[in-house]
């Protein structure tokens, strides 16, 4: 993989000219080849990971595994850009295994969850079965670890 994008992944917040220390490059090769990274499409965008308990969101995450019948043709496409669309769908991945198509929602509750999968994914044409999975706690996402370590706070005992 690219050494700039590695550095990218790694840490977004680095500055151009930070990157070009570090690669031994000007700023304005690092700024050019950002920009042409992000025009492409390689570079999707820059998002902070924020640990949502940590926070106070009053948040609930879901994995969705989704069983559909794929059109001919289109194949899972078809049916994977129009659950992509709705606005509640954090991520969507075409699995092998069991179930075809992998979905991450967060919402405020169980409940609006439940009427999510109910009244926006069953419905949709060539949606066969959903099997939903609450998350109950995250321990690492992308690489960074969420929980704080465990403290023994039992003391010293001696005899």
């Amino acid at each position: 993989m690219n050494k700039l994008l590695q550095l990218l992944e790694s840490d977004a917040r680095l500055t151009n000219k930070e990157l070009a220390v570090m690669l031994g490059k000007s700023e304005k090769e690092i700024t050019d080849e950002i920009k042409l990274l992000e025009e492409t499409g390689v570079i999707k965008g820059y998002k902070a990971i924020v640990d949502k308990e940590k926070a106070d969101y009053e948040t609930v995450s879901a994995l969705i595994e989704i069983k559909v019948q794929p059109k001919y043709g289109r194949g899972f496409d078809d049916i994977a850009g129009r659950i992509a669309d709705l606005e509640e769908v954090e991520s969507i991945y075409l699995m092998s295994g069991g179930f075809d198509l992998m979905v991450m929602v967060s919402d405020k509750s169980f409940h609006e969850v439940a009427m999510f999968i109910a009244n926006r994914v069953s419905p949709l044409e060539g949606v066969v079965s959903t099997a939903t999975h609450f998350i109950l706690k995250k321990y690492k996402e992308l690489g960074v670890l969420f929980s704080d370590e465990i403290k023994d706070d039992r003391g010293t005992v001696s005899f």
